[in-house]
C-alpha cells in the first residue's frame, strides 16, 4: 500500500493495481476524437470512470470515459479515453487527479494528446503539432492545479517548468515523423490553454498569436504541470482540428463537430506516431533510438 493510501489518489491507485497484472510505465491521455489510441492496446483491461473510486466523470462528446490498461509495442500502458476540463465544472485539482494516480501506479512517461485551434497562420487543419512549451492562461489568474497545500510526497512547492515538455522526446517524435513519412504535417509550437467552453473571439485569437501561441485549446497544460510536479516526463501532441479565425470578414465558424471529424481523419497517423514512440522508449526514462 502507498503512504497516502488514505487520500483519494492513493486509494484509487491501490484499487486499480489490485485489478491488473502489470503496473503501467507509460500513461496516455486521449483528446477529443482521439480515443482510438486505447483500442490499439493488446490484452486490454478497461474500467469505466463511473466504476473507479474517486474518479471524475467525462461529460464531453468524443470522450468515451474509460481507463484502459494493456501493452503497446510491448510496454505496459494505461490510456485515458477522455479527460476532464475546467468547463465541465470540476475543480482544477480534480481534473489533474489522474496524473497523480498514474504516478502512484508506476508511470514514468506521460503522453498527452489534444485537439486544438491553429493560431499559427502556417498551420493547416490536420497538422500535428509537437508541443514544445505552453502558456497557462488560467494560471495567470491563480487557477493553477498546484494551488493549496503542497504534498511533498509528490514534488517541491515551486516546481521548475522550463523543461515542462521533454526535449529528447520532442526530437524522437521529429525523427520518427520523418521515418513514417509524416514530415509534411508535423509541426512544433507553443500551446495556450484557456478555460472554455466558448471558442475564442477574434480579438482573443489575435492577442494569443501575438503572445507567441501557435495553437489554443482547453486542456493539457494543467496535466503537464502536475505530471512534472510528480517527476514524470511529459510529451504532448496537438491535432490542429480548426484554423482560428482572425478576420472579422471571415465566414468560418469553429465547431465541436469539426474537431471530431478532423480527429477521425488524422487519427490513424497520430496513433502510429504515438505507438512507434512508445516502442522506442525504454523504461527508467531512457530512449532507445
Amino acid at each position: 500500500m502507498y503512504p497516502d493510501s488514505h487520500s483519494s489518489s492513493g486509494a484509487t491507485a491501490n484499487w486499480l493495481l489490485s485489478r491488473i497484472d502489470t503496473p503501467p510505465v507509460v500513461g496516455i491521455v486521449c483528446g477529443s476524437g482521439l480515443g482510438g489510441l486505447a483500442d490499439t492496446l493488446k490484452d486490454p483491461v478497461a474500467f469505466h470512470y463511473q466504476d473507479i473510486p474517486n474518479f471524475p466523470q467525462s461529460t464531453v462528446q468524443g470522450h468515451a470515459g474509460r481507463l484502459v490498461f494493456g501493452t503497446l509495442k510491448g510496454k505496459p500502458c494505461v490510456c485515458m479515453q477522455g479527460r476532464f476540463h475546467l468547463y465541465e465544472g470540476y475543480p482544477i485539482q480534480k481534473i489533474t487527479l489522474p496524473m497523480r494516480i498514474f504516478k502512484l501506479m508506476g508511470v514514468e512517461t506521460v503522453i498527452l494528446t489534444n485537439a486544438a485551434g491553429g493560431l499559427n497562420q502556417d498551420y493547416k487543419v490536420g497538422d500535428i503539432m509537437i508541443v514544445k512549451d505552453h502558456i497557462n492562461m488560467p494560471g495567470f489568474a491563480g487557477n493553477n492545479p498546484l494551488v493549496g497545500p503542497n504534498d511533498e510526497r509528490f514534488g517541491t512547492r515551486f516546481p521548475c517548468m522550463l523543461d515542462a515538455y521533454d526535449r529528447k522526446l520532442q526530437q524522437l517524435a521529429q525523427d520518427l515523423g520523418a521515418e513514417l513519412g509524416f514530415s509534411d504535417f508535423i509541426r512544433e509550437g507553443v500551446y495556450c490553454v484557456l478555460g472554455g467552453p466558448s471558442f475564442e473571439t477574434i480579438a482573443e485569437c489575435r492577442m494569443l498569436h501575438r503572445l507567441g501561441a501557435d495553437a489554443v485549446g482547453m486542456s493539457t497544460a494543467h496535466e503537464a504541470i502536475v505530471a512534472r510536479h510528480c517527476g514524470m516526463r511529459v510529451f504532448a501532441l496537438s491535432l490542429i482540428t480548426n484554423q482560428a479565425v482572425m478576420d472579422y470578414h471571415s465566414e468560418e465558424r469553429p465547431s465541436h463537430e469539426e474537431v471530431l471529424e478532423t480527429g477521425r481523419q488524422r487519427a490513424e497517423q497520430l496513433e502510429r506516431l504515438v505507438s512507434t514512440m512508445v516502442g522506442r522508449m525504454e523504461i527508467n526514462n531512457n530512449i532507445n533510438v
